[in-house]
């Protein structure tokens, strides 16, 4: 069998192989196309698929892990009897790297479906470390959504929202290609690697069931931000009332006295200032008590 490893999708190389083995236009444009989704389809006597590693890309400064996607496209088939396997990939995104490697060690000489299948497998099993990055990440939002409810931490939230939804596209693009293999019977897949394909298809299974389940956790980590936030506002909302509170007899008597009204209580006393003073105090203070009785303070 011959594997034709291209590092380009600008290689000319590819049109050469095109015309060999007959590939479908349709199929070339779309492995030249850097935004084509995820999908396993048939052509005259091959398999084409477009797939997604995912990588973790390490911290840098002034940014946290990040997690991106790299695309493969693989042309499996037989053509006159001439097992063939078409590889168009980025060798140096480190996921696909070793899905090539694994399928170079493990593959077969003459079952383009086995390398396939090795490929898949490896991408597959390398988004799990992608899980329990999140996995660490939600749990830290969380933290910070109840210490800290800040601006800061709400793009966090809505950033992370987006990724898990960027991920989950992926898996579940994932899942139908793998779900394609295992039930179209023109597919290179041939019935010794089935239930291979199958193990595959319950661990993608699995992974958007932990990605359903760390999208509520975001959900979950936002109510908790905005009760925070409503609290905090809360507690400033119920300072500022007692302040206002306690200022309030002595706005309120300095205001009557400030009218320049005749009569009021010690205004010929030497020491009316004094014992209005005293009165201003004795009222805050029991105000104060009476506050406190109530559990306002």
């Amino acid at each position: 069998m011959a594997w034709y490893e291209l590092n380009s999708v600008d290689d000319p190389k590819l049109d050469e192989l095109a015309e060999r083995f007959h590939l479908h236009p349709l199929h070339v444009e779309d492995s030249r196309s850097p935004d084509e989704r995820i999908k396993v389809e048939q052509g005259a006597a091959y398999t084409f698929a477009v797939l997604k590693p995912g990588r973790l890309i390490p911290a840098s400064a002034g940014s946290e892990p990040a997690v991106a996607f790299s695309t493969i496209d693989i042309f499996a088939g037989n053509h006159e009897g001439e097992p063939f396997f078409i590889t168009i990939a980025d060798p140096a995104c480190p996921t696909t790297a070793e899905a090539l490697a694994r399928a170079r060690r493990e593959g077969s000489d003459d079952k383009p479906a086995k390398l396939l299948y090795l490929i898949l497998d490896t991408i597959v099993d390398l988004y799990f470390p992608v899980i329990d990055h999140y996995d660490e990440k939600i749990d830290d939002l969380e933290d910070r959504a109840i210490a800290k409810p800040e601006p800061d931490t709400l793009q966090r939230v809505f950033a992370l929202k987006r990724q898990l939804t960027d991920l989950r596209r992926v898996l579940v693009g994932t899942r139908d290609a793998a779900l394609h293999l295992q039930r179209d019977p023109e597919s290179i897949m041939d019935a010794e690697h089935q239930p291979f394909v199958r193990d595959i298809y319950d661990h993608i299974v699995r992974l958007l069931d932990s990605v359903e389940t760390q999208r509520d956790l975001v959900n979950n980590s936002l109510d908790v931000y905005l009760s925070s936030v409503a609290n905090r506002t809360n507690e400033v909302m119920k300072v500022l009332t007692v302040l206002g509170t306690i200022v309030l007899p002595a706005i309120a008597i300095s205001g009557i006295y400030g009218m320049n009204v005749k009569g009021l209580p010690f205004e010929d006393s030497p020491h009316g200032a004094a014992y209005i003073a005293v009165f201003t105090v004795v009222c805050t203070v029991a105000l104060l008590a009476w506050l406190k009785k109530r559990g306002w303070s």
